[in-house]
């Protein structure tokens, strides 16, 4: 059984771990792309999904315990 604490402590780490990845990725591909170097666009534009990817991993694990 899912308790409101197995969810709060999804929320929790997929907030942690995706603002975590997405921001050091968009900071990495930022800077590329202000110093001149077009392949920052590699690491900027999947910045976005490639954070929500922990969360929707731990949801699924969640998931699977049902």
């Amino acid at each position: 059984m899912i308790t409101r604490g197995d969810i709060i402590w999804l929320g929790v780490a997929a907030g942690t771990t995706g603002s975590l990845i997405g921001g050091m990725m968009l900071g990495i591909g930022m800077d590329l792309i202000v110093n001149g170097q077009p392949w920052g666009w590699l690491l900027l534009l999947p910045a976005a999904p490639a954070a929500a990817l922990p969360g929707w991993l731990l949801a699924r694990k969640l998931a699977a315990q049902i």
